[in-house]
């Protein structure tokens, strides 16, 4: 018996054999795609569009941080402002959050992920305890409402509950916001456990890995054993995100944070090393050989002063990326890609940098994250092909960024000077969550959200 379709004909669509015209997309009620035909005519009942894209992966995020947008700039009275005193805020702020407000937070930023074109999210979950370390009741509560958000939301979830053991490489112990991350490795394990079951529940797309924070955070001893319990599974890391981060790793281990990782654990096809903004040329070089996908978040490391991910460098050696909303602050996938391309500008004096194999610049950084985030994420999607996920984005072709523009100067035009605003619909694993550029459910969540962020704030 063969399954039940829905279509969706596009005027133009990028699919797997590059642009084409009268393009008919089939979907089956699994969510996956069952065929896929240009040149064609659109059955009466299909979903029409102008232009249908495959929907990039966000592959680095923590929700919870959406509520925080406005709340950390304003200058620190200790002086100099930097990465580590966002945290202490950051700490803070995590620290007066209960179960129904990470739940709320984190549908209404799924919502806007989908809106602004992600199709799936891997989430970096770290927070799992209550203020002060105490365990819920249900080790996978907080984990739980992750899950609960994303049914809501309709979003692809791939679930990274957080591995977090110690405050530094020195193994002090955990200390404020910090003790709602920490576990030892049994009782991750366990807490793993859980959080696997509440992802599954929520779609047949659904996908689960592990996430050790940082070296700072997991010891050696930790990271291996983590890596031998959780293997063929996404793993995800902190990595060379900050300075002192690799002055604390080098004093501990006498490497610097990436190369100490490449030496010791088997960094492979499986990995996402996330940030990797400090990185030596032979540390770039090495990791584009090893086939991990580096997660870049432009709009948060920009946010946090991060620094400058080595690009082209790292393109020109074949490397692997996707991009990630990671604070949520500002949740947009073209304005991901922008912001990467623009820092390279601003740092080599130069322009149109990562553009490779005569592609534009646009459908270079395109077609990279959307490989590389799919790939972090463990998803069978990133193209418009038969067998894969219906991950799908239109765009408005009257939004001013791409008006009059086809081929790759659509992508081009749409992340150098669009926005979300050009998004129209969106398609998670088959489901159409997104209608005329809002989420069928934003009213209901946005309210939900609304009396939840008032609560927080009034306890900030």
């Amino acid at each position: 018996m063969s399954e039940a379709k829905k279509s969706v004909f596009a005027s133009t669509a990028l699919t797997e054999k590059g642009w084409e015209r009268d393009v008919l997309v089939q979907i089956g009620a699994s969510g996956q795609i069952v065929s896929v035909d240009a040149n064609s005519t659109a059955p009466g009942d299909s979903h029409r569009t102008a232009v249908l894209l495959p929907a990039q992966a966000n592959l680095h995020s923590h929700t919870f941080q959406r509520a925080m947008a406005g709340l950390s700039e304003a200058r620190s009275p200790a002086g100099r402002d930097s990465f580590w005193t966002w945290r202490e805020i950051m700490y803070r702020f995590l620290d007066i959050l209960d179960p129904d407000d990470i739940e709320a937070i984190a549908a209404f930023a799924f919502v806007e992920m989908l809106e602004s074109g992600y199709s799936s999210v891997a989430e970096f979950h770290y927070v799992h305890h209550q203020p002060g370390g105490t365990p819920y009741s249900s080790l996978g509560e907080l984990s739980e409402r992750i899950a609960a958000a994303a049914s809501a939301s309709g979003i692809g979830l791939t679930l990274l509950p957080v591995a977090y053991a110690q405050g530094g490489v020195d193994g002090r112990a955990l200390a404020g916001g910090q003790l709602r991350f920490g576990n030892d490795v049994e009782r991750f394990s366990k807490l793993a456990q859980a959080a696997e079951k509440a992802a599954r529940q929520t779609g047949p797309d659904a996908g689960f890995g592990i996430a050790p924070h940082s070296i700072r955070a997991v010891s050696e001893r930790d990271l291996l054993e983590l890596e031998r319990r959780f293997a063929a599974m996404p793993f995800h890391i902190h990595i060379a995100e900050q300075l002192p981060e690799l002055e604390e790793v080098q004093a501990a281990y006498g490497q610097r944070s990436m190369s100490w990782l490449l030496d010791h654990l088997p960094v492979n096809e499986r990995w996402c090393l996330i940030h990797s903004t400090h990185m030596t040329p032979e540390e770039t070089l090495r990791v584009a050989a090893s086939g991990a996908v580096v997660g870049l978040c432009p709009l948060t490391e920009a946010s946090l002063g991060d620094g400058i991910f080595d690009g082209v460098r790292y393109l020109g050696a074949g490397g692997r990326f996707g991009t990630g909303s990671d604070s949520n602050i500002r949740i947009s996938p073209s304005e991901e890609l922008r912001q990467l391309e623009y820092s390279q500008r601003l740092r080599d004096v130069s322009r149109v940098t990562l553009s490779v194999d005569g592609k534009s610049n646009g459908r270079t950084l395109y077609d990279t994250a959307l490989a590389g985030g799919m790939q972090a994420l463990g998803r069978n999607g990133g193209s418009l092909a038969v067998g894969q996920w219906a991950d799908m984005v239109a765009l408005d072709t009257d939004n001013p960024a791409i008006l009059g523009l086809r081929g790759d100067r659509l992508l081009d035009g749409w992340i150098f000077a669009g926005d979300r605003h050009a998004v129209t619909d969106v398609w998670s694993a088959g489901r159409h969550v997104v209608h005329e550029g809002r989420h069928h459910a934003r009213e209901q969540i946005f309210a939900t959200y609304k009396t939840r962020l008032a609560s927080v704030l009034e306890r900030v």
